[in-house]
């Protein structure tokens, strides 16, 4: 892929600059879904697929954007004075993120004198839900960190990236997957307080089992889906409780206090979507306690219980996402299996027997098209560190 990008940067921005290698993981959450915005645990880890950058800084204010997987066939790159930066664009949706990350840098201080070429090519699926978003806001937030001696530690950049995403694109999104992007460890998954950001690392020992993530191929838009208003209805939810209780968020709850103080909450629909959020923190909890204990059948449950949690209460899974877990809990082999990611469409992750990953994809595969008329797309990951330059 490095070999072909190099090619395809001389190709839009010449041969001035010699650029450098970058790569950002996707993430997928394991457990603890909508549960960062409302101050909760989540418990992801960074994968193996996600998206690589070639950067070279230039030697006036000029930024030049191409990314091969959004541009292909336009042949000239998106270009823009740094200190133009200032509002969301409306062409090439895409370079919102990147631009987003400058901006807030700028915002923060960081003297950026000088613009960057840069190439991004990736293998994460858009519209999947592994984080392809938060991918590219830490890749860039990395970009222009190395190329400018910035020195930004990983989580002022996860905090940046998050920050570009509520404020400049627009999305009203938690933390945990600038989080896991930028400080993802191989062979881990971390258990991030979302609301304090203290954070764990607990080492993924799945013994003879796989991660295996299920693309139902129905994209989702967080921004222009009902996102959004699942936040409001929690905030909702939180503002009702506080007349009573002063709690700084949902998750500040345990169930026997929602159960306590559910009185409060007049709104039936919002009263589900607490109950989501503060289930689904005990079971994140519950669920890491299990993986550093070994207690895979634990896991697997809580990861089920988790799913129906985002289906009943929560209501962000489409019938797709349902098809593909309910396969999944009937086939031998599979210790759990949930939604990961925003919802509305996107992937499920499951945790599958090794020895059985590829009748589990055939099976699903062909149990999910007939039931959907989709195909399911499959990807087998490993875990890996979070983004990077490449020496």
């Amino acid at each position: 892929m490095l070999k072909e990008m190099r090619n395809t940067f001389t190709k839009i921005f010449g041969t001035a600059y010699e650029p450098e290698k970058f790569f950002a993981p996707g993430r997928v959450n394991l457990i603890g879904e909508h549960t960062d915005h409302e101050g909760g645990f989540v418990f992801p880890c960074a994968i193996n697929l996600g998206i690589y950058a070639l950067a070279a800084k230039r030697d006036d204010k000029i930024l030049r954007l191409y990314s091969m997987n959004f541009d292909e066939g336009i042949f000239t790159p998106f270009e823009i004075n740094i200190d133009e930066i200032k509002n969301k664009i409306d062409i090439r949706t895409w370079v919102n993120y990147p631009l987003g990350v400058v901006n807030i840098l700028k915002n923060h201080g960081y003297k950026l004198n000088y613009g960057a070429d840069i190439l991004y090519n990736g293998n994460l699926p858009g519209g999947a839900g592994l984080s392809s978003s938060a991918a590219i806001e830490v890749l860039t937030g990395k970009i222009f960190s190395e190329l400018f001696n910035l020195n930004i530690d990983g989580v002022s950049m996860a905090k940046f990236s998050q920050e570009a995403e509520n404020n400049f694109v627009g999305m009203n999104c938690g933390i945990m997957d600038q989080f896991a992007v930028s400080m993802g460890r191989k062979d881990h998954a971390v258990l991030l307080n979302c609301s304090t950001l203290e954070y764990s690392y607990a080492p993924l020992n799945l013994e003879n089992y796989k991660i295996v993530i299920t693309n139902s191929n129905v994209p989702h838009s967080l921004a222009g889906s009902e996102y959004n208003l699942r936040r409001q209805q929690c905030e909702e939810a939180l503002a009702d409780i506080n007349k009573i209780k002063k709690i700084s968020c949902l998750c500040g709850l345990n169930q026997n206090e929602l159960d306590e103080y559910s009185y409060c909450v007049k709104n039936p629909v919002n009263l589900r979507r607490a109950h989501h959020a503060v289930s689904e923190n005990a079971r994140a909890i519950r669920a890491s306690q299990a993986l550093k204990s070994g207690d895979l059948k634990t896991f697997g449950r809580l990861m089920n219980a988790s799913h129906v949690s985002l289906r009943d209460d929560y209501q962000v899974t489409v019938p797709e996402l349902d098809t593909l877990a309910s396969l999944a809990w009937e086939f031998p082999g599979v210790i759990g299996s949930r939604m990961t990611g925003g919802g509305f469409g996107g992937c499920t992750v499951s945790i599958v027997e090794s020895e059985k990953v590829n009748d589990f994809i055939e099976k699903i595969g062909a149990g999910y098209e007939k039931l959907t008329n989709r195909k399911a797309s499959f990807y087998c990951i490993e875990t890996s560190d979070g983004a990077k330059k490449i020496l």
